[in-house]
């Protein structure tokens, strides 16, 4: 995998060259809360194949990641019962910034300052290709969703809603 001058290197891309894995990078022009529609549209790809890292925590104020497609939304109600817990809420963007390390509009679930659950919408695994935050606003790297299974060791959930 050759490094490409312009991608940015971030701990994401870092983590992901330690586990050898395959990726390629996808830079675009970011847009304060334009989310994966943006990203999808700049890259000319699918929004269902661009997958959001957000950041959620439980009852106990304890942090966890949820996978989900860029056209879902996650049900807080059905993760918190999958996940094994009361309640489950996003996290506000500066606490999610102080969990992973990363700005909201950039967050990647590879090389985040603490270690969380993750919890995988399962029908990513259905998609040849995902597109997933790089670790930077503005920089998606594209990956094979299996490697996602190796990396993050994630709990398969289905919780998708249609946006």
């Amino acid at each position: 995998m050759k490094h490409d001058p312009h991608a940015p290197e971030t701990p994401a891309t870092q983590f992901l060259r330690q586990h050898r894995t395959a990726f390629s990078p996808h830079l675009y022009d970011y847009v304060e809360h334009g989310g994966t529609a943006v990203s999808a549209a700049s890259l000319n790809v699918d929004e269902h194949a661009v997958v959001k890292t957000l950041v959620f925590q439980d009852e106990h104020a304890k942090p966890l990641i949820v996978l989900m497609h860029g056209d879902c939304k996650v049900s807080a109600k059905e993760l918190a019962r999958q996940a094994g817990v009361k309640k489950v809420e996003p996290c506000k963007p500066e606490v999610a910034q102080r969990h992973t390390g990363y700005m909201v509009g950039g967050t990647s679930p590879f090389g985040t300052k603490k270690t969380m659950p993750v919890f995988l919408e399962k029908t990513i695994l259905d998609l040849p290709l995902i597109y997933i935050n790089g670790g930077r606003r503005g920089f998606l790297v594209g990956i094979h969703p299996h490697d996602l299974l190796t990396l993050l060791k994630p709990a398969q959930v289905s919780v998708a809603l249609e946006k």
